[in-house]
């Protein structure tokens, strides 16, 4: 993991209320100490990979009961943030204009020039159409079980940004993961059948 590394604040920001709401409060300033990660302001730039990395391993370790539900809201929270505040509204009704796989082809270009902002240090990359197969090289985030897929909070994100621009039933399914040993987390999006 690159020291110098950053990622866009919601993978922490998206996290807070989700932990307050189901854990309380007491054990997310917890959760941050464990992980000695400050809670950023609302206002938050980029932040340093390492902390937002902690941040979810101390999840996934302290509450692997409920770590896979809680990162997938924030991803969901994150997503609908990335949907009302990063994407421009003619954006949005061209992509859902389109045939679904012109769509999703137009929607993960978008991903692919702005994925540094969820990767950090880690590469993105598309590596089919058919299904739609992207992967996350060397993930930071990538945390939790090491017998199973465990990004919740990238397939989360994926999930909420295709269903909402692209096919309605969207399906995420996560088929490696660097917590697995693999060299890339590998997604494959697409409609449920």
């Amino acid at each position: 993991m690159d020291p110098a590394a950053r990622i866009g604040p919601n993978a922490l920001l998206q996290l807070v209320p989700v932990l307050d709401r189901a854990l309380g409060v007491a054990e997310r300033v917890a959760l941050f100490a464990r992980a000695e990660v400050p809670v950023p302001p609302p206002d938050a730039g980029m932040w340093p990979e390492a902390e937002v990395a902690r941040l979810h391993r101390a999840v996934a370790q302290v509450r692997p009961d409920l770590a896979p539900g809680l990162l997938r809201a924030a991803g969901l929270a994150t997503a609908d943030y990335i949907l009302a505040n990063r994407i421009p509204r003619p954006a949005k009704a061209l992509i859902r204009a389109l045939p679904g796989p012109l769509g999703a082809r137009l929607l993960t270009a978008a991903i692919g020039k702005h994925a540094w902002t969820f990767t950090g240090s880690g590469g993105f990359s598309v590596e089919g159409e058919r299904p739609l197969t992207v992967a996350i090289t060397a993930n930071p985030l990538a945390c939790g079980a090491k017998d199973a897929p465990s990004c919740h909070w990238h397939a989360a994100v994926f999930e909420r940004l295709y269903a909402t621009l692209v096919w309605p039933s969207a399906r995420v399914t996560e088929t490696a993961c660097c917590a697995c040993a693999n060299v890339a987390c590998r997604f494959e999006i697409g409609p449920a059948a």
